[in-house]
């Protein structure tokens, strides 16, 4: 099982891979494209969006295909991609070679967690979302500091190209050790499966979890959007320092997310999302309260952003694993499409809700906190449904 988990997470790490990797080298696309840096910037929620969208699709297939074909045709569509990010001339190509990876990770991500569906049930399926969103926090620990790496010492062409080797590798694993879930009594469906849906998101608890999802990533995209803007050109924190900042973040959901498996075995799925909300509010208020009470000396200085960042990012891990396995849970038979619409809702909303937070006419702080606190009372909510299932919920 374990080999079977860390396959798993070898797919859903192409998404992070996707968008952090690339971030310090930004200013270095844009100058090489003849492009401002606010145009590429938009392939981060563009991503996400042809993400959540793509999923939409991609779950059927999986459901009809099997888990493990629809991997290989995304990783492949993974390999184009980068390619084409690595190779382009122009804004057309760039923008072309990230809608492709976008649809190749919605496919990845989809066989993951209906993989997880497959194999696990309630605290154990939990623990097992819980690994693979906290393990996750790795790659912004790491990857913005590799791909900083690699620009330096061979352009920013460079980190294309690992992505491009990474999918080959990951092609040749899956092929050879992952093995086809798919539950033989999986509902076979005829192209885009909207009575499916409809029935799924007729359920007010679905909706609960995958929005309380959809909340926590808005924050994060949030937070990872304007963290340049806040940190490096109002706090003059140079690249390096940025990149510690932004990797010590990542190191910190990872560790939270280790104590978030515990308490999920000792003191259950409820208490985490609870324990959740409590963080994002508690975010949003060192967060406001910095920007009123302390000096305007003090406004830039990375602490006042960072340390708020770090208790309500906690709330993302608190929430995901627990989230995740209670919106999945009734739809063993049809996992593939349950897992496609909970991760459209959760990436298209995420996007667009910090899209639109970062569109208002507020200040960054200002921005986020907001978004902290719609992550804080969709958790909330997701609490108050979950006080209300008791063991397993029975499928549709």
């Amino acid at each position: 099982m374990q080999k079977f988990t860390l396959l798993l997470l070898s797919l859903v790490l192409l998404a992070p891979l996707g968008i952090d990797l690339y971030l310090p080298t930004l200013p270095d696309i844009a100058l090489g494209l003849n492009t401002p840096v606010s145009t590429v910037q938009t392939t981060i929620p563009l991503f996400l969006l042809v993400m959540g969208l793509g999923q939409i699709v991609a779950g059927p297939l999986v459901d009809n295909l099997g888990r493990k074909p629809v991997a290989l045709v995304g990783l492949l569509l993974y390999i184009v991609g980068s390619m084409l990010a690595a190779t382009a001339s122009g804004w057309p190509q760039f923008l072309c070679a990230r809608v492709v990876q976008g649809c190749a990770v919605c496919c990845t991500a989809v066989v993951a967690f209906s993989g997880v569906r497959d194999r696990l049930d309630g605290d154990d399926a939990a623990r097992a979302y819980g690994f693979l969103n906290g393990a996750l926090n790795i790659v912004p620990a790491l990857a913005p500091m590799l791909g900083g790496f690699l620009a330096e010492a061979f352009g920013w062409r460079a980190p294309f190209w690992f992505l491009t080797a990474y999918a080959v590798v990951i092609g040749l694993l899956v092929i050879f050790f992952l093995p086809e879930t798919r539950p033989a009594g999986t509902l076979a469906v005829k192209g885009i499966p909207l009575r499916q849906y409809w029935q799924i998101l007729r359920q007010p608890r679905f909706l609960a979890f995958a929005f309380a999802n959809a909340g926590a990533l808005g924050m994060v995209l949030t937070y990872v959007s304007l963290a340049p803007q806040v940190l490096m050109t109002e706090g003059q924190l140079s690249a390096l320092q940025f990149s510690i900042a932004f990797g010590a973040n990542g190191f910190w959901i990872m560790l939270v997310s280790v104590l978030v498996n515990k308490m999920i075995r000792k003191l259950g799925r409820p208490i985490c999302l609870a324990t959740g909300s409590v963080a994002m509010t508690l975010g949003a208020v060192m967060l406001l309260g910095g920007v009123l009470l302390l000096p305007l000396a003090w406004q830039h200085h990375w602490a006042l952003y960072m340390l708020p960042v770090a208790v309500s990012v906690a709330g993302l891990a608190f929430t995901v694993g627990p989230a995740t396995s209670y919106a999945l849970e009734p739809y063993q038979k049809q996992a593939g499409v349950a897992s496609a619409l909970a991760g459209f809702i959760q990436m298209a909303g995420g996007a667009s809700g910090g899209l639109l937070a970062m569109a208002l006419p507020l200040a960054e702080k200002s921005a986020l906190a907001l978004m902290m606190v719609v992550g804080a009372i969709l958790t909330g909510t997701a609490w108050y449904y979950s006080r209300k299932v008791r063991g397993t919920l029975t499928a549709l």
